[in-house]
């Protein structure tokens, strides 16, 4: 009997709703409002995601990603949400300012998932919900509003690869390594870990100051 595979979990991979977000800074909605979409996008993609289809996660969850922030502007800046998850998003932020109060530190969507009762995938999506929405479109340089956004030339495509490329090629061949366990490997942060040498924890924080770091390179 074969063994089903264990479910994505989304919070891990927070940074590919962070560097799809990032492609459409600029564009008329702000940069919290694309990574909220971008998060909600991420959270479909980990609950659809079959991985005995042979495909990585990233190269499944990039489009549902980049489809989730495209319909953002479709819908001139609004995101529509269940009253069901606007309950839980409201509550999730609650328990985090909590959280936070009392631990003096951001707290984990694992740590609000406990104090909810959900999974950390529901409470992602609940956290995700619960960022204000903004009515924005984007604007061309003649100052016309557009109900949509360009879509990017196989040019421009071919230029953003090369980009990342000379990127990752500044990193420490430690940190390299890092970026491809996650995000060509799909490892989890936890596997990543066992293979580098580091703890978890140690492998969350490199992770996102290395994103930081490709982030800043990107945009210059």
């Amino acid at each position: 009997m074969q063994t089903k595979s264990p479910p994505v979990a989304a919070e891990e991979h927070l940074g590919l709703a962070h560097l799809c977000a990032n492609r459409f800074r600029g564009r008329g909605i702000e940069y919290e409002e694309l990574y909220s979409a971008g998060c909600y996008g991420l959270v479909k993609a980990a609950n659809a995601y079959d991985p005995s289809r042979g495909v990585c996660f990233s190269t499944y969850a990039v489009p549902v990603i980049v489809g989730e922030i495209r319909r953002l502007f479709r819908d001139g800046g609004s995101v529509h949400i269940g009253r069901r998850l606007k309950t839980l998003s409201v509550q999730a932020a609650r328990i985090g300012d909590r959280l936070r109060q009392e631990h003096g530190r951001e707290p984990s969507v694992h740590e609000i998932a406990l104090e909810m009762g959900l999974t950390d995938a529901e409470t992602a999506e609940a956290l995700c919900a619960a960022s204000p929405t903004v009515s924005l479109t984007a604007v061309t340089e003649d100052g016309e509003m557009q109900t949509d956004i360009p879509v990017p030339s196989p040019e421009t495509a071919l230029q953003e690869h090369l980009a990342l490329e000379q990127a990752l090629a500044l990193l420490a061949p430690q940190d390299r390594t890092l970026i491809h366990l996650r995000y060509a490997k799909q490892m989890t942060q936890s596997q990543t870990a066992a293979q580098l040498g580091m703890t978890q924890v140690q492998v969350s924080r490199r992770e996102k100051k290395i994103l930081t770091f490709l982030r800043t390179e990107l945009q210059r």
